[in-house]
């Protein structure tokens, strides 16, 4: 009898010390949401969750949202959407070419200090307007006059590092500026860098298809 309530107690212990030590990380739980919710959005079985009167009326006090999107304002690319999430989900911060700028960075800043947020994701698309016109001036097209001259110069250096690759160039360009944003939070101070580099913070950089409606991580 003895033996038979040590075991059992071992397996107990065993059990609840894999309960923390083999728990999944929260940002990879919110990025297997997003992709979970992407796949049910290509299939065409969205659930639409989170947007009835109960969700407006539980966020109307408060929001803690699973994740950060740093979106195109492509109105093709809506976020909420295309990952199928609701009201309080998705903190989602976005710009022309999916670029940040100072505004933008403190949004980031105050979903992740403020709000808990433990996943950034930097959402980039298939024939971006903005980058396409940023690889256009790398080519040799005049420069815009306007203010859309400001979102050309924050895409320009990843349309210049991705000149003359092998494919698509505005498509190469395209993952390259996913690739610069990424890097660029990771190292920001004073907020996200360093908990990034204490693995508190996730930062992933992703694609999404404008054909098929996939979206797809960003090596």
């Amino acid at each position: 009898m003895k033996t038979i309530k040590s075991s059992a107690i071992t397996a107990l212990l065993v059990l609840a010390g894999c309960a923390f030590a083999c728990a999944e990380p929260a940002e990879t739980a919110a990025m297997q949401k997003l992709l979970d919710g992407n796949a049910r959005f290509v299939s065409g079985h969205t659930l639409h969750p989170h947007q009835d009167g109960q969700r407006r009326t539980e966020v109307a006090t408060g929001q803690k949202p699973f994740a950060v999107v740093i979106g195109c304002a492509d109105s093709r690319t809506s976020p909420e959407i295309l990952f199928d999430q609701g009201l309080g989900d998705l903190f989602v911060v976005r710009l022309a070419g999916n670029i940040v700028d100072d505004a933008a960075l403190g949004s980031v800043e105050f979903a992740v200090a403020a709000l808990g947020a433990k996943l950034i994701v930097v959402l980039g698309h298939e024939k971006c307007g903005a980058v396409k016109a940023t690889v256009g001036v790398v080519n040799g097209d005049a420069a815009p006059a306007n203010h859309i001259a400001s979102i050309v110069e924050a895409i320009k250096p990843a349309a210049q590092a991705a000149k003359g690759r092998a494919g698509d160039a505005v498509e190469n360009a395209v993952n390259e500026n996913v690739h610069a944003v990424v890097e660029k939070l990771k190292v920001s101070a004073p907020v996200l860098g360093p908990l990034v580099k204490s693995g508190e913070l996730k930062v992933v950089g992703a694609r999404y298809d404008l054909d098929d409606g996939k979206v797809e991580i960003v090596p």
